[in-house]
This record gives C-alpha cells, structure tokens and sequence, in this order.
C-alpha cells in the first residue's frame, strides 16, 4: 500500500486528499478513487496536465509512496506577454 496525496487549486482555493492505494496505481486511477473530479467537475483528465511534485507525468505513471499528484489548471494568459505589459506600464510611470 503507498500513501499519497491528490491536489488541485482554483483561484479561490486549494483542496489536498489523503490517499493510500495498491502498489501498480497509476495517476488516473488515484485521481478517480480520490472523488476530486466530482467535486470538481471543471477537471477534464484528456484537457488538464498533471504531475508529480511539479514534474509534468503521464496518466499511466505508476505512483510511488510520498508522490503527490498535482492537476494543473489551463493558464489563462500567457506569462511572458503578462512580464511584458508589466514592463511597458512601469516604463510609462
């Protein structure tokens, strides 16, 4: 048995499950046995990329004891284009 969390953040907040499952589980399995997606339902596992410990893994990734899954969300701007508005409004002050 491998204990291991599952975690999802939105804006307004972030949902950590505690979890122990079979050796041989894999990513998808513990995200479906931890129940998030039916709290969440705005998760889409073939759209949403997913990771362990900021590591970006596939679906069939079997766990490891300690591995935390973490489920990303779609960024909604781009970053570099949001460091470069932030620039030219710091320019003009």
């Amino acid at each position: 048995m491998l204990n291991i969390e599952v975690i999802y953040a939105t804006p307004q907040q972030q949902k950590l499950i505690e979890l122990v499952v079979k050796s041989g589980t894999t990513i998808e399995q513990a995200i479906e046995q931890s129940g998030i997606m039916v709290q969440y339902p705005e998760i889409d596992l073939s759209d949403n990329k997913v990771g362990i410990f900021s590591q970006v893994k596939p679906l069939d990734y079997v766990l490891k004891t300690g591995d935390r899954i973490e489920i990303y969300r779609p960024l909604i701007a781009d970053p570099k284009a949001k460091r470069r508005e932030k620039a030219e409004q710091n320019k003009t002050k």
